[in-house]
């Protein structure tokens, strides 16, 4: 009888182990999924985010670059109207900021 006992409580203690083990991987795979579902709420929220943030910057940048481009114009025309009005002053300006320039990097290589 105590055999029996014995294989009857083996049989018992496998049943609930496995019964454990199949809880805990039921347990384990609906955790993953809250995971999952939590990754993929947490990325997309980030994405939408990011897309208002740049969305917002290139409404805010584009008065800025407009004003930029303008200003960018303006100091063309000045600079070819003075260029036309005195090309031998301008040609000389060129050549003796290049040469500044020039002596600069060289110095910087030494």
């Amino acid at each position: 009888m105590t055999n029996d006992t014995l294989d009857h409580a083996a049989d018992q203690a496998k049943a609930a182990a496995e019964t454990a083990a199949a809880s805990g991987q039921k347990a384990l795979e609906e955790a993953l999924s809250a995971a999952e579902r939590i990754v993929a709420d947490a990325t997309k929220t980030a994405e939408r985010v990011l897309k208002e943030t740049v969305e917002t910057l290139r409404s805010q940048t584009k008065v800025y670059r407009e004003s930029a481009a303008t200003q960018v114009d303006e100091a063309q025309r000045y600079v070819l109207e003075r260029v036309k009005e005195r090309p031998m002053t301008a040609t000389l300006a060129g050549l003796g900021v290049g040469l500044l320039i020039g002596l600069l990097l060289s110095n910087r290589n030494k």
